[in-house]
């Protein structure tokens, strides 16, 4: 097995530690709601953002509502339009699962013997993946 595989394979199970971590948000659920956080407020911008299909974004703003973590309002201007923003409840689980994701992640790299190094590569990965999303037609 190659080393690509090998970080393929260690990507996916970091997930599910991340995933576990956030207690009872899924991390779907969670990067809808820190999407909405960082000022993607509406759902399009949300899916294009996450690279998600429009119904996918859908059906987890439909479900983070009814939760009470999200609220829908209505867009001066455009009556089609939708804007999404965390409830203060919202907010607070973000707060909450943040932290505990990070806590988590914390333990992981400290087992690598380089923490820095291993935090510097992974801001570095969330920036190509930005970057490429930004690519994207």
């Amino acid at each position: 097995m190659g080393r690509t595989v090998q970080a393929v394979q260690a990507i996916t199970r970091a997930s599910k530690v991340m995933e576990r971590a956030c207690g009872g948000l899924s991390l779907a659920h969670y990067r809808v709601l820190a999407a909405v956080a960082a000022g993607d407020e509406r759902a399009s911008r949300v899916a294009t953002r996450l690279a998600l299909g429009k119904p996918t974004v859908s059906a987890s703003v439909e479900a983070l509502c009814a939760r009470e973590l999200l609220v829908r309002s209505g867009v001066a201007g455009d009556q089609r339009a939708i804007r999404l923003s965390l409830t203060r409840e919202g907010m607070m689980l973000l707060e909450v699962a943040e932290a505990a994701m990070a806590s988590a992640l914390e333990g992981l790299v400290a087992r690598t013997g380089s923490r820095d190094d291993v935090i510097d590569a992974l801001v570095a990965l969330g920036s190509a993946i930005d970057a490429a999303a930004a690519e994207r037609p």
